[in-house]
C-alpha cells in the first residue's frame, strides 16, 4: 500500500486480506484477531482506515466486535449471511427426526463441462465427487452430487466424509462471499429414484447450487429433494 492510495481502497485491500485469512483458517472460528492498532502498524495505515475494514467485515457476518471484549472471528459465520446455506442435519433434527447419512462414494474426478461452465474452471479439472444420501428417521430426505475445489477448501481430501457429511463441514469451516442458486423440477431418472426410495419419473424438486470465496469456487451440488419436501423462505 502506498501513500497515494486512496483510503476506501485501503480498507478494501486490508478487509480482503483479513478475509483471506479466516478462509485459509489462520484465524479460525471464535479466535480473537489483533487490535485495531497493531493491525494498523501491520498494515502501515491509520487506525481509522483498520477500523473501517473491520466494519466491512463485520457487516459481512465474518466479525463480530464487542467494546471491551474485542474483535472476534465469527461462529459459523456464513449462517449470517444474506442467502443462508442450511445444515441439512439441523433441518432434519429441527423437524424431529433422527440424522443419519450415508457416504456412497468419494473420488477424485475429472469436472464434466456442466459443472466446469458453473464453477468457472477448466473442464476435466480435477475435483472432489462426493455422492451422498441424508436421512431422516432413516427414510430418504435428499440426495447430493457435489464437486469440492480443494484449493478454495483445503484439508476435503484428508477429512472424513463417513464422519461428518460435507454439507456442514463446508458451511462450518468455509465462509462464501457469492452463491448461485438454481432451481427446477426434474423427473426422477434410474439413480434419484434408487437413492430417495421413489419411482422412476416422479416430479422432484432440485437445487443447484455453487459458491466461491477469494480463493475460487468452493463446491457445487446437484441437491435432488425427496417428493413432499416443502421449502421454505424465510426473510
Amino acid at each position: 500500500m502506498t501513500e497515494r492510495t486512496a483510503p476506501g481502497s485501503k480498507a478494501q485491500a486490508i478487509a480482503a486480506e483479513v478475509r483471506r485469512r479466516i478462509v485459509d483458517r489462520e484465524w479460525r472460528q471464535g479466535d480473537r484477531i489483533p487490535d485495531e492498532a497493531e493491525l494498523a502498524i501491520e498494515f502501515g495505515v491509520a487506525r481509522a482506515t483498520v477500523n473501517k475494514a473491520l466494519q466491512l467485515l463485520a457487516e459481512e457476518g465474518l466479525l463480530d466486535r464487542k467494546r471491551r471484549a474485542g474483535t472476534h472471528v465469527t461462529v459459523n459465520p456464513a449462517r449470517k449471511a444474506t442467502l443462508t446455506i442450511p445444515i441439512v442435519r439441523e433441518q432434519i433434527e429441527g423437524a424431529g427426526m433422527e440424522y443419519s447419512h450415508r457416504l456412497i462414494d468419494q473420488r477424485s474426478h475429472p469436472l464434466p463441462p456442466e459443472v466446469a461452465a458453473r464453477m468457472g474452471l477448466p473442464e476435466g479439472a480435477a475435483l472432489i465427487r462426493l455422492r451422498t444420501v441424508h436421512y431422516g428417521d432413516a427414510r430418504p430426505f435428499q440426495s447430493e452430487d457435489r464437486w469440492i475445489n480443494p484449493v478454495a477448501a483445503p484439508g476435503a481430501e484428508a477429512t472424513d466424509f463417513q464422519r461428518i457429511n460435507a454439507n456442514e463441514w463446508l458451511v462450518r469451516n468455509f465462509p462464501w462471499s457469492r452463491g448461485d442458486m438454481i432451481f427446477s423440477a426434474e423427473n426422477a431418472d434410474a439413480r434419484d429414484a434408487r437413492l430417495l426410495g421413489t419411482r422412476q419419473g416422479t416430479a422432484l424438486l432440485i437445487l443447484h447450487r455453487t459458491t466461491w470465496n477469494d480463493l475460487g469456487p468452493i463446491t457445487s451440488v446437484r441437491l435432488a429433494f425427496h417428493p413432499g419436501y416443502r421449502l421454505i423462505a424465510t426473510p
